[in-house]
């Protein structure tokens, strides 16, 4: 393992360390719970926070910030932060008109954020909760209670906070964030797979001439292993599965996004997104939001997702507004 690093078991807190020194004129960091959050809240809207398993950076940690989170509090690599990271968080950022929990579908994000949510209700703070699940490739796995959140988080996570800014209430802002994980669908494959800093080994074992398509951000198994192709029939097995899943159809508005896994160089992300623009065309579907980068990621694995979200002119407006994170996506 090749990694810039010191002790792995510090890997977290000096990532979210380094975060907060680029940024300590708009953030504030509680070291103790993995949490950065907003320096300039003053309590009149919606606050919306999240936190999920470290290493998919820039989720989540590094999307607090005007027009996205509020705060953030992840827990390890790969692992769901612990439910007292969540509580003590949530209190942070709590005002009377509520806070809004993001969670991804996974087994341990749901268990934490939800006993979280149980002992702040029970201090009277209003907390409501959107789920996000936009993988196509799985109904279950080890790790899921259904199917899994992926990169169609971000489109969650990026109208919510625009509701909220917008002055809405929070049974109006989860109705938002439930209505985009309706329209967004993603799927992702992998060419190589991930060292997490404290196993110091790959978490999954792939061949030189081998793809595991429908992957997981943390190397759970696909929809099947297959030899590598040429890119253009591998992006038709995937646009295939999330066009056809919703479905999309001709005459839709829609938002692409290719998400790129960590390690993955953004020539290769530009050709891929040029194929998928071609197959938009192709079934009928407008882009109007175009996104490509990393947005998403398994720490350094070499792979890429597609996302999908059918846009109608209230999500196209939450997309459109302001946003600005210690990264630059938006």
């Amino acid at each position: 393992m090749k990694k810039f690093m010191n002790d792995p078991n510090s890997f977290v807190y000096e990532m979210i360390e380094g975060i907060y020194l680029a940024n300590s004129d708009k953030l504030e960091w509680v070291p103790e719970i993995n949490t950065l959050y907003r320096k300039d809240l003053k309590g009149d809207r919606v606050t919306i926070m999240q936190g999920s398993g470290s290493g998919h950076e820039p989720a989540h940690i590094m999307c607090v910030g005007e027009g996205m989170l509020d705060a953030a509090c992840p827990g390890n690599v790969f692992a769901a932060p612990p439910m007292d990271y969540v509580y003590e968080c949530t209190k942070r950022i709590a005002n009377p008109h509520g806070v809004l929990y993001i969670v991804n579908n996974y087994q341990g994000d749901r268990m934490a954020w939800d006993m979280a949510r149980e002992m702040c209700e029970a201090e009277g703070i209003k907390i409501g909760v959107v789920v996000v699940d936009d993988d196509v490739s799985v109904q279950n796995s080890l790790y899921t209670v259904g199917r899994r959140g992926v990169a169609g988080n971000f489109f969650v996570i990026k109208a919510c906070a625009a509701a909220a800014a917008a002055g809405k209430t929070l049974e109006e802002v989860v109705a938002v964030g439930e209505k985009v994980n309706s329209q967004v669908r993603s799927m992702g494959m992998a060419l190589s797979s991930c060292i997490p800093p404290a196993k110091g080994k790959p978490i999954f074992e792939l061949g030189d001439d081998e793809v595991e398509m429908g992957i997981g951000i943390h190397g759970e198994p696909g929809r099947e292993r297959s030899t590598i192709k040429p890119a253009n029939e591998l992006v038709d097995i995937m646009f295939k599965a999330v066009s056809e899943d919703l479905p999309f159809k001709e005459g839709d508005s829609v938002a692409l996004m290719i998400n790129g896994m960590g390690g993955t160089p953004i020539s290769e992300l530009y050709l891929l997104y040029g194929i998928a623009a071609k197959k938009c065309a192709e079934k009928g579907l407008k882009i109007v939001k175009n996104y490509v980068g990393n947005y998403c990621t398994s720490l350094e694995m070499q792979g890429y997702s597609l996302t999908l979200l059918r846009t109608d002119p209230e999500i196209l407006e939450y997309l459109n507004a302001p946003a600005e994170i210690p990264i630059h996506i938006f």
